[in-house]
């Protein structure tokens, strides 16, 4: 999986740069200038090449060749093979032949696994100095003459090492490129090739087509006259190195006719509706294209939401205090939202949703269905129109279904597709593909679905498609709504009335809604039951606040002397108001008011005050309808007199993180007595201290400990926040008008 790489202080004695194209030259310029090393030398075939650098500052010793430097290497010096792609063989052999193991060896070519390939075949093995890399920068002007010092500054460069490249050479190389400027990302061989096929390779093959077609036509001269800045943003690539991108597109093309071939068939598919006038077609496509446009722009809007795995880290410091006094509205339900999307896309006809949660899960659903041939219309400030297929409408995706850190949407998805007459992949990121699946996919597979995991039940899942599902009466051996809710869509295509047991009662969004849709549920005393072959019909959903994400603001209330928070239009489904009862159980001042229902779901009005909380053993029959909200319940205990016990949560061990462990590792470094137990916790009150966490990417334990900032005696310093989109992409402005002083920090 992708690795972020840390800064690191390893010094740089001599950078040599092979090969004084732009690329080269702009590394051994912005090296030079910024003094990175003590010496920049550039080695290139033609003399007018090394003159041109010398008298332009690019390096300052010149050699014709690995050969007469190469006695001079050692440990701390760096090579830099700046020349095309095909070309790096022979420069890789002269390594060989010239260096020793400890001068680190690194590249800029646009495909890694031809030249992890070639360093194989020299070296007979893949040599711990070789670190491959690619900066993600470049222009269409080449040579040495077009060099720019600031040429990598806020872009990416990707590291691909290998199992055998060295440490101590990889951050060598790491620090060089943070050095100038970069973002340094790593990640797998094969997976950057594949990236780039598409990001890169293919653009620069479509301008090029393009642009050689029109030159070829007996109106070129008119058509590049008036050429609107759309046509020539798109084809100045075209202007780029014919050589180099030969070069690439022979090393790469395994990767490229992956993408190519694809976008050659739905290119067919477009000019058969332009031949025939398909307005629907046309419009469907235009719409879809122009949403996951906007969907990608939120996503680098927000560098934390980005959901490609090459994201950089993002930590969050907190200054002690904050007066907890707002009157507030939290985003919508996230589970909510995810089901919106699920439901309306298999119903007959249109469904509108407004207060959906632009969060990087929901967005992944909501792009999962779109991948099936959905049209979805939005989101455009919380609205959805969703273009609905039927039960039976959905079509197979030409990739697998990337679902980011939602468990939720993989969950969910399973038992939806078991049902499908295609096959599909499930994946997500490395936090997502460390968790449990085994207990979807083993009653699925009780109901005739076939389904593949990983070892340990773990993701990427594969679905089987064609395979008729019989009803079964399941009894869930722990209450999870994931897997309850999992079994009911399913259970819409199944033969006969599938039935459903849980040992304690769990969010009950899914039926709530299926009844919205006019399908027949059968829900009481802790059972749910449907049966298949029925229709969904397309409705409007007004999707409330997410008690989830008030949550966090409903503690920083709780904990706050002269606290007083109002939060608007919240969901208070009585299978998710858990957080509610604990906190008046510790004495919390909680007033719920103005309560309604919209579309079958309650929502009210909550006012929360500060008032002196104790500790208390946590009631069972509250575990489950305050499972989500437990991080930032351990931050109340903690602010309380005397001691919480939590027992009965064992489920918190496999969520987006260990939340036991983690939590309880976080509270003791800020100097509270926290011990885990094998499902639970035990927390003795005191007083918050400064110190740093980790939240290991969990987004409910990063905001949790933000909260805790309000009664810290000094500074936190939370790591490894970046999924803090995935639910809440607002917290850090709603935590600031509550006086929590907080700042966000690129670790890139």
């Amino acid at each position: 999986m992708t690795e972020q790489l840390q800064p690191t202080s390893v010094a740089l004695n001599r950078l040599v740069v092979v090969g004084l194209g732009l690329i080269g030259a702009s590394a051994a310029k912005a090296a030079r200038d910024r003094g990175l090393c003590r010496q920049v030398i550039g080695i290139s075939r033609r003399d007018s090449t090394l003159e041109i650098a010398l008298q332009q500052g690019v390096i300052d010793r010149a050699e014709t060749s690995l050969e007469s430097l190469g006695a001079e290497l050692g440990h701390g010096d760096m090579v830099l093979i700046g020349v095309p792609t095909l070309t790096v063989a022979e420069v890789l052999a002269d390594c060989s032949k010239w260096l020793s193991d400890q001068v680190t060896v690194t590249d800029v070519a646009s495909v890694k696994g031809n030249v992890v390939e070639m360093a194989r075949t020299i070296y007979g093995e893949i040599p711990p100095q070789l670190v491959p890399g690619h900066p993600i920068a470049g222009s269409e002007k080449s040579g040495v003459n077009a060099a720019q010092a600031d040429l990598f500054v806020d872009h990416r460069v990707i590291l691909t090492p290998t199992e055998q490249t060295g440490d101590d050479h990889l951050q060598r190389v790491s620090a060089f490129w943070r050095g100038v400027g970069a973002s340094v990302t790593s990640m797998p061989v094969s997976r950057h090739d594949k990236i780039l096929a598409a990001t890169s390779h293919l653009p620069h093959l479509l301008a090029y087509a393009l642009v050689d077609s029109l030159a070829a036509g007996g109106e070129h001269r008119d058509i590049f006259r008036f050429a609107a800045g759309g046509f020539r943003d798109f084809t100045r690539i075209a202007a780029s190195d014919p050589v180099m991108w030969r070069d690439i597109t022979v090393a790469n093309r395994e990767a490229i006719l992956g993408v190519l071939d694809p976008v050659l068939e739905d290119f067919a598919a477009l000019r058969s509706a332009v031949d025939r006038g398909d307005q629907q077609v046309l419009i469907e496509t235009f719409t879809r294209a122009r949403d996951a446009r906007r969907y990608f722009e939120k996503l680098l809007e927000n560098r934390s939401m980005n959901l490609s795995p090459a994201r950089s880290e993002t930590r969050y410091r907190l200054s002690p205090g904050g007066h907890g006094q707002a009157t507030l509205r939290v985003p919508g339900d996230k589970s909510m939202s995810h089901r919106s999307v699920m439901l309306g896309s298999l119903a007959e006809g249109m469904t509108e949703v407004t207060g959906f949660l632009e969060g990087e899960d929901s967005l992944a659903t909501l792009q999962a269905f779109r991948d099936m041939g959905v049209l979805i219309e939005g989101p455009d400030q919380g609205r959805l129109a969703i273009h609905g297929v039927g039960l039976h409408g959905l079509k197979a995706p030409i990739r697998p279904l990337y679902l980011g850190n939602s468990g939720t949407s993989m969950r969910l998805l399973c038992g939806l597709l078991a049902g499908q007459n295609f096959a599909v992949e499930l994946t997500g990121d490395e936090s997502l593909s460390k968790r449990p699946m085994a207990r979807v996919a083993n009653p699925l597979r009780q109901m005739g679905a076939v389904i593949e995991t990983a070892e340990g039940g773990r993701p990427p899942l594969k679905i089987q498609g064609g395979k008729t599902l019989h009803a079964i009466d399941y009894d869930m051996p722990m209450a999870s709504a994931q897997v309850k809710s999992c079994l009911l869509l399913a259970g819409l295509y199944a033969d006969g009335t599938t039935t459903v047991r849980e040992p304690a009662p769990t969010r009950d969004h899914t039926e709530r809604m299926l009844h919205g849709f006019g399908y027949a549920v059968d829900s009481a005393s802790g059972r749910a039951s449907l049966s298949g072959g029925g229709v969904l019909k397309a409705r409007r959903i007004d999707v409330p606040a997410d008690i989830s994400s008030a949550a966090f603001f409903m503690v920083a209330a709780a904990i706050t002397p002269g606290s007083d928070i109002l939060l608007k239009h919240v969901g208070v489904n009585p299978t998710r108001t858990g957080i509610i009862a604990i906190l008046r159980l510790m004495g919390s001042d909680i007033d719920v008011h103005d309560q309604g229902e919209i579309g079958g779901e309650p929502i009210a009005d909550i006012r929360i005050r500060y008032r002196p909380l104790v500790g208390i053993d946590i009631p069972q029959d509250q575990v489950p309808l305050a499972i989500d909200e437990f991080p930032v319940i351990f931050v109340a205990a903690a602010c309380a007199a005397g001691r919480t016990r939590l027992t009965g949560a064992a489920e918190l061990r496999v969520k987006e993180s260990d939340r036991i462990q983690v939590m309880a590792d976080g509270l003791q470094a800020l100097g509270i007595a926290a011990q885990p137990t094998t499902d639970g916790m035990q927390i003795e009150g005191g007083q918050l201290s400064g110190g740093e966490v980790d939240s290991h990417g969990d987004h409910r334990i990063a905001m949790a400990f933000s909260i805790a900032a309000l009664r810290a005696n000094g500074e936190i310093l939370i790591g490894n926040c970046n999924n803090v989109a995935t639910s809440f992409p607002e917290f850090v402005d709603l935590a600031q008008v509550i006086g929590l002083a907080i700042r966000v920090e690129d670790m890139a």
